[in-house]
């Protein structure tokens, strides 16, 4: 192991990390508790701090209602958050930002973690771990089965090795915490509040996506794809479904045709595109004429102007159906991210870092990304700023793919993400030798 990495912060505590966040799990804006852990650590290993509306715009997409907002906060606190902390993220503003400045000059470098949880079940048998090993969401309808837990676990960690390497630290360091990544509502709002402006490198990392053997490390991921996520509502007209039918307007039948022919937009052929319907929701009673309908949805494309394309096509199925049943349609974006591509001189950095450790089996130069990841908001304000951004993969055996109740990880790429981030640092100029 490098000279560098300080190994006091033992492997069980970024694994206990994890597990605590795991059992935690707080979907987007909703990360009150999360966040104010983050914020007691980062502030015990002597970062500067900001929180909250510091560090995020108010133009915020896709927040939960008042009242789930106020029983979130709640909750965190019955869950054991510090009650003063929970009221600097009070309204959904669940960002977390740590400063370490260095007694030196060198770069300003930026790592960023996500910190919530998706909306969904986690199974509950014993061939679960974090259900057979007690570390299962205690959250209903909250679970982290992307790997989210990790990456904060991972940048914890990283922090408190950074206190103890504070000596040797140069130029500036800020760990970006980042509410709301699913759906892509959180990293457009922290970018534009200006959290890696100024930033010459730009570090960020996914556990288990193209890599799933652990030991493996992806240097850099490409295509990272943009995406477009709405929510379409389509109001019609109830009317009995036996007496008076031809005096109602369907709304269910008009989201379920928009659904089909969502599917059936002609794909473009300068890059890669995705759609998906992911839930709809419709009708009152069985024998009544259905009036309201909701579908959601989301494209992705490998760039900017095909997902213009893309959207532009969804936007006019959408009112094509909405014509043909003669009902009303209103469709709001509630999320949504650009593309990106991690730059190869820095993907070479991490190629290089990972190659010296002993826990690293494999090493790829580059890989897609074939997903979408709001990360993009944050490298593409860099790079447009003259920085250099590299979104790089930890590889991680996983009990099942991502987003399934099922998914966990092998808890050993934890040290490993910790020990790539700090070769990097070093690599790059942020930690020295001395």
């Amino acid at each position: 192991m490098p000279a560098f990495v300080v190994q006091s912060v033992a492997h069980h505590d970024v694994v206990a990390l994890r597990r605590d966040f795991h059992r935690y799990a707080e979907p987007g804006w909703t990360e009150f508790r999360t966040a104010a852990k983050v914020t007691e650590v980062l502030r015990a290993a002597g970062f500067d701090v900001a929180t909250g509306r510091a560090v995020l715009t108010a133009e915020r997409v896709g927040l939960p209602s008042a009242e789930v907002l106020a029983a979130a906060e709640r909750r965190a606190i019955e869950q054991g958050a510090d009650p003063e902390l929970v009221r600097e993220f009070s309204g959904g503003y669940t960002g977390v930002v740590g400063t370490l400045r260095g007694r030196a000059p060198g770069p300003t470098v930026a790592l960023r973690f996500e910190l919530d949880a998706n909306a969904g079940l986690e199974a509950s048998g014993p061939a679960h771990r974090p259900a057979r090993e007690g570390f299962a969401s205690v959250n209903p309808g909250a679970v982290h089965n992307c790997g989210h837990d990790a990456h904060t676990a991972i940048g914890l960690t990283v922090a408190r090795r950074l206190s103890e390497l504070a000596p040797h630290v140069r130029g500036e360091i800020r760990l970006v915490f980042q509410p709301a990544e699913e759906g892509l509502r959180g990293g457009r709002a922290m970018a534009a509040a200006g959290v890696v402006d100024g930033v010459d490198i730009f570090l960020g990392c996914h556990v288990g996506v193209q890599a799933r053997a652990t030991g493996e490390i992806i240097a850099g991921y490409r295509r990272i794809l943009a995406s477009h996520k709405f929510d379409a509502v389509f109001v019609g007209r109830n009317a009995h479904a036996g007496i008076s039918p031809h005096e109602g307007r369907n709304a269910l039948l008009a989201a379920a045709v928009a659904a089909q022919n969502l599917a059936s937009i002609t794909r473009h052929g300068e890059g890669d595109t995705r759609i998906n319907v992911g839930t709809m929701r419709a009708g009152e009673s069985r024998n009544a004429i259905p009036a309201h309908a909701t579908l959601c949805g989301e494209v992705r494309a490998e760039s900017s102007a095909i997902l213009h394309f893309m959207t532009e096509r969804a936007t006019a199925v959408l009112e094509a159906a909405a014509a043909m049943y003669e009902v009303e349609l209103s469709i709001a974006c509630v999320g949504g991210a650009q593309g990106a591509d991690s730059d190869a001189a820095l993907a070479e950095v991490v190629r290089d870092v990972a190659n010296e450790l002993p826990a690293v089996t494999a090493v790829r130069d580059v890989s897609d990304f074939t997903a979408s990841d709001d990360v993009s908001e944050f490298m593409a304000r860099v790079q447009d700023g003259g920085g250099r951004a590299v979104y790089f993969g930890v590889g991680a055996e996983l009990a099942d793919l991502h987003h399934t109740p099922t998914f966990d990880i092998d808890e050993a790429a934890l040290s490993t993400g910790v020990d790539v981030f700090l070769g990097c640092l070093r690599s790059v100029g942020a930690i020295d030798d001395a």
